[in-house]
Formats: structure tokens, sequence, C-alpha cells
């Protein structure tokens, strides 16, 4: 899918940073940053039509395998930040989602990342498996 003229699917979510997520400078602590992409990825499954609860009752399991993250500016208290999810690459049986985290104000850089997440199957031994065809079809390029 890198390099590619066609479209992949791509998400927008919006949140505002509870005070709860920050530190005692009113600064988001690091770790937040993967419940805001979290957010975003389940957020983007949704909108595509399969829901992780409903994928979960069909048998089936992403499970990340590998994260990134790059900070490059803060975020804090009561911001309004935009979560923009990206579908990068599928194979066989894994999906990379890659993300920007955006103060929504300024339209600030304040966290690039990725996650890796391997397909499993719930009620087996949780080794990877090929994602299922209907998985590929919502996640892949249009």
């Amino acid at each position: 899918m890198e390099g590619s003229r066609e479209t992949v699917p791509v998400g927008e979510h919006v949140l505002r940073v509870r005070y709860g997520e920050t530190d005692q400078m009113g600064v988001v602590h690091h770790a937040n940053f993967l419940l805001y992409m979290e957010e975003g990825r389940t957020r983007l499954m949704s909108s595509l039509g399969l829901p992780y609860a409903e994928l979960e009752r069909r048998g089936w399991g992403l499970v990340v395998r590998g994260t990134e993250l790059r900070y490059r500016d803060s975020a804090r208290y009561d911001d309004e930040l935009r979560v923009v999810t990206r579908i990068a690459r599928l194979r066989k049986a894994s999906v990379l989602f890659t993300y920007e985290i955006r103060r929504a104000a300024d339209d600030a850089l304040l966290v690039e990342g990725s996650t890796d997440l391997a397909c499993v199957r719930l009620d087996g031994d949780r080794r990877p498996v090929a994602l299922p065809g209907e998985l590929v079809a919502l996640l892949g390029p249009r």
C-alpha cells in the first residue's frame, strides 16, 4: 500500500485532555498518548463498519505486538486534540496503523506514532493467523 495511488482508510477523532491524564505541571503524561491512539484506531474500525466488539464476537482479535511514538510537543489539560489514524500496511496476518496527534487550536504536531497488530483467533492458542477476508476488504485500499 505504501506508495500506492489508491486511497487508504483514514479516521479523525477529536478529544479533550482530562485533568487526570496530566501530571503535576498540567502536561499530558506520555503513556496517555497510547490510549489516544487506541481510541483513534477503534473509532476508525467502527467507522468502517466493524467495531472491535463485533470483531471479537466473531472470534477474532487484533493484539498489539509493537508500538512506536515520537514526541514533538506537549499537550496540556483541556487542550482539544485531533487524532488522525491511517492504515499504513496490511500483511497476511497483521496490520500497521499510524497516527498523528495534533492540537486542534493551532494544528501543532504533538506526537507521531504507530501500532503493529497481529490477528489471532480468540478461541485458539492466540498465535498469529491470516486476517479474515472481511477485515482485509474493510482495511485495504479503496
